[in-house]
């Protein structure tokens, strides 16, 4: 306690504990999510375990998981990745420049639009997998027309969502560039391409996805190597095991390439406010 110049006790100040500051907390992934893919799991292994499930229908995820152990073990599952991963890898180049070519010149330039867009459109709107007699037809039946279906489920949504980037560039920016002196070339660099930029990458997650799509149908057109041969030899031995084998693969490769994308983005895009 202190005494005043009044000589009268004053109360004693209260103390107030410094606040440690507070721990950060980590983030945990939600796990509940994979509640129900291991639900349906169990469920299948039961259902195959109890005979409601026959192994010709298909395999039960004990057998599959043996299965694709075998395969990596003896190679064939390895060789026939890089096989279809190098066939994905060709046709999506393939189609990135033909898309990424028209939706420049059609999103930059308004006689671009007006020759290229209505053709391209109406392209789109044909199944691309309905293509595939002409494919054949134009490149037989060696690995052309399954590069070129690849590249065509590529081509279009990458076209799509560039040209729509650019024609959604804010004018306010454009004008403000205007002002400062920049030149045509300067705006597009600097103002146009940068603003498309989140609506070209969502056009690149669709189109992986659609690449690996056109690749599963690709394969079955007298495919000799790759994960569509490796299912259709299985299926003419009936191993559902081995067919379950290759179309998770399949899966799991265009889940990969869809969280690469999305890596991608989040780093391209820091400046975007979350």
């Amino acid at each position: 306690m202190s005494v005043s110049t009044a000589g009268v006790v004053a109360r004693p100040e209260s103390v107030v504990p410094a606040r440690a500051p507070a721990a950060k907390q980590r983030k945990w992934p939600d796990l509940r999510r994979w509640l129900s893919p291991v639900g349906l799991v169990v469920l299948w292994q039961v259902a195959s375990s109890t005979g409601v499930l026959p192994p010709d229908k298909l395999a039960s995820p004990v057998t599959v998981f043996r299965s694709a152990y075998e395969l990596v073990a003896n190679g064939q599952l390895v060789e026939a990745f890089l096989v279809s991963a190098g066939r994905v890898a060709v046709g999506f180049a393939l189609g990135a420049v033909v898309g990424g070519a028209l939706g420049l010149a059609s999103g930059l330039s308004r006689w671009g639009e007006r020759l290229l867009d209505p053709p391209v459109q109406m392209l789109r709107t044909l199944p691309h997998l309905g293509l595939i007699p002409l494919f054949i037809l134009w490149f037989g039946i060696g690995e052309e027309p399954k590069l070129a279906l690849v590249a065509a489920g590529v081509a279009f949504p990458l076209y799509l969502n560039l040209h729509s980037g650019i024609r959604q560039t804010d004018p306010a920016l454009l004008e403000a560039a205007r002002v400062l002196g920049y030149t045509r070339f300067e705006r597009i660099a600097h103002v146009v391409l940068p603003s498309a930029v989140p609506q070209t990458l969502v056009g690149l997650r669709i189109a992986l996805g659609t690449a690996w799509l056109s690749l599963i149908v690709g394969e079955q057109i007298n495919a000799d190597a790759g994960i569509g041969y490796l299912i259709n030899n299985a299926r003419e031995f009936l191993r559902t095991d081995v067919v379950v084998v290759g179309l998770l693969v399949y899966a799991l490769l265009g889940l990969t390439t869809d969280a690469l994308v999305r890596a991608l983005e989040r780093r391209v895009l820091r400046w975007r406010a979350r």
